[in-house]
């Protein structure tokens, strides 16, 4: 970020006014971040294609968004290791879901019929406990954690 285009992209990060009246020309490096940003999902875009050998719409449902919204509001905006958390929370989930599943059907049968659509709600359930209670996602909780254990001895 020590180049015109970093430094364009931190002032509009920061605060997209004062950058433009400092000289920055907002719709020339807004334009320029989602160039870059869909070259990046191209690219992934393509090497997911042929890794899966072929493309349909069927790939793409309502349900692969939601995952990835979730994913991200949970991890944390801003923050790679935010996405990094966020997604193998998203994608462990369903695994402790199916797990949870195994353990009740044993003991309450009548269950089953109710668990086959909880993973839909349970994503919705803690996307919105995440945007009530921690907005910063798990990357702020992770961050608190070290904090508090780098600076263990001493209160300050």
């Amino acid at each position: 970020f020590r180049t015109r285009v970093g430094r364009a992209f931190m002032a509009i990060r920061d605060r997209d006014i004062a950058a433009e009246v400092i000289g920055v020309n907002l719709y020339r490096y807004k334009l320029y971040s989602f160039f870059i940003s869909s070259f990046v999902v191209g690219i992934a875009g393509s090497l997911w294609a042929h890794y899966i050998e072929i493309i349909t719409n069927e790939h793409f449902d309502i349900t692969v968004s939601i995952s990835y919204l979730a994913m991200i509001i949970i991890g944390g905006l801003g923050s790679v290791l935010g996405s990094v958390l966020g997604a193998v929370f998203i994608v462990l989930m369903p695994e402790m879901l199916r797990l949870l599943a195994g353990e009740l059907s044993g003991s309450y049968p009548s269950i089953i019929g109710a668990l086959a659509s909880i993973r839909e709600i349970t994503f919705g359930v803690i996307i919105i406990l995440f945007l009530i209670f921690e907005p910063e996602g798990l990357a702020a909780i992770w961050r608190r954690i070290y904090n508090y254990f780098h600076l263990w001895p001493f209160s300050y």
